[in-house]
């Protein structure tokens, strides 16, 4: 019998409160490397003790002291740094939403028609791509992007992002996927955001992020289960980890409203609102906005070519002439008036938003996680800090495959990987399940 090289890639994208924190690695032990597939999975929790489909995970695998997300720290940016190993000034994903001064074009984040321009997406090739162009079949389920044709390529097939998809499309995808694995999918990704949502209306550390987290977990259950039924708990790599994370926000205590200091119709264009806000004021009022907006308390305002050198955003292409980042737990807007405002069932208005991210990616809140169980990784083991951009090295050395040139550090992420992880590829029939999590700290 001819054999074959086979991938698959397995996205869940899922955004969570927590940290890790109770669950503590035991000593070094050594795997096989007789196996077919992996499964990436990004989040963060707290307190696993109670989770067991994390907990399983957690026990038998690698964990990171934390993962210090790419600025800003929101996701779209960090979607692509994961995917690529690249800092966002050199993929040019710079923002949940941005515009293009040349075309006059916007990105928003969702399903903006003019979102799904090569444009936004070209600045670099995600690892789904290149494995498209290696021949592999790549089927995706609500992954942002997957519908978008990147660098002349689309995914076999691609389940087109929705927003807030429900615990039932979860469990359908995952066994849609785990489906696809055993027929004729090389890499398969969902993308999961109920917990991010929860997060943002109800705060990272409500209720609402509990009982969620516990429905998750459930899923994670079912899913061991399915794996150990179709016989593939050998053969399959379980990644989890975070594009950011989360901090508590009382955003209409601590609102800093844009038009109490600048004359909002000497700017030419305004995207976001929150931590991070782009600005692009009329030339000949530049330097009277740069002044006054300088003088604002709990936010820094950075000409572009004075943006910090660590934030590795500056040279992207759709960076604003002036960018303002608010101090944590606060939100930039042009007006109180003008944020939406959430009905909680009583007559008094609340803040639509008690959870956000897009700080200062060093703010210990924006911290994510990484975790990873299977044949190609050591167990029981704890790994220092690593950085988003650094993913990527770990992905293709598992799937056995040439990473393209990025930014990520090798040095931080090879103490986790067997020796032997990527090697011999050519006498395996193999898998790459990769389930990525995004959750709020």
């Amino acid at each position: 019998m001819k054999i074959k090289n086979k991938f698959t890639f397995f996205f869940l994208t899922i955004k969570i409160i927590y940290k890790i924190e109770n669950l503590r690695p035991n000593k070094n032990a050594q795997m096989t490397l007789d196996h077919k597939t992996i499964l990436k999975i990004a989040y963060y929790i707290d307190d696993l003790q109670n989770l067991a489909g994390f907990r399983e995970i957690v026990e038998n695998g690698v964990k990171v002291d934390y993962m210090t997300p790419d600025f800003p720290s929101l996701s779209y940016p960090n979607y692509y740094s994961l995917m690529t190993g690249r800092y966002c000034e050199v993929h040019q994903m710079t923002g949940n939403n941005m515009w293009d001064k040349d075309t006059m074009k916007e990105f928003l984040i969702g399903t903006n028609p003019d979102s799904r321009l090569p444009m936004w997406w070209d600045g670099s090739e995600p690892l789904w791509v290149t494995m498209q162009k290696l021949g592999k079949r790549v089927y995706m389920y609500y992954w942002p992007g997957c519908e978008v044709t990147i660098l002349g390529v689309r995914p076999t097939f691609c389940e087109e992002y929705v927003y807030n998809p429900s615990e039932k499309n979860l469990t359908d995808s995952m066994e849609s996927a785990l489906n696809m694995l055993n027929d004729k999918a090389d890499m398969a990704g969902i993308y999961y955001e109920k917990i991010d949502v929860e997060g943002h209306h109800f705060g990272p550390r409500s209720p609402e992020i509990q009982r969620a987290i516990r429905s998750l977990d459930q899923a994670f259950q079912i899913l061991h289960q399915k794996i150990k039924e179709k016989n593939m708990r050998d053969d399959i790599n379980v990644v989890l980890f975070s594009d950011h994370g989360m901090t508590e926000l009382k955003w209409m205590e601590k609102v800093i409203e844009l038009d109490k200091y600048i004359d909002m119709s000497h700017i030419v264009k305004m995207m976001d609102r929150g931590p991070v806000v782009s600005v692009w004021p009329k030339q000949d009022k530049f330097e009277e906005i740069y002044q006054n907006l300088s003088s604002v308390d709990n936010m820094n305002v950075y000409k572009k070519q004075e943006i910090p050198h660590r934030f590795h955003y500056k040279n992207g292409r759709f960076v604003s002439t002036l960018t303002l980042v608010a101090e944590p737990g606060w939100f930039i807007t042009e007006n109180k008036a003008k944020l939406p405002f959430w009905n909680n069932g009583t007559e008094k208005a609340v803040g639509w938003q008690h959870g956000w991210h897009g700080y200062d990616n060093e703010f210990m809140d924006m911290r994510g996680f990484f975790l990873a169980q299977g044949p190609d990784f050591k167990t029981n083991f704890r790994a220092g800090p690593i950085r988003t951009v650094d993913v990527y090295n770990v992905l293709c050395k598992a799937l056995g495959i040439e990473p393209l040139p990025n930014n990520g550090s090798w040095s931080r992420v090879e103490c986790m990987l067997r020796s032997s992880a990527g090697a011999v590829r050519a006498a395996l029939i193999y898998s790459f399940l990769l389930l990525l999590l995004l959750l709020p700290h």
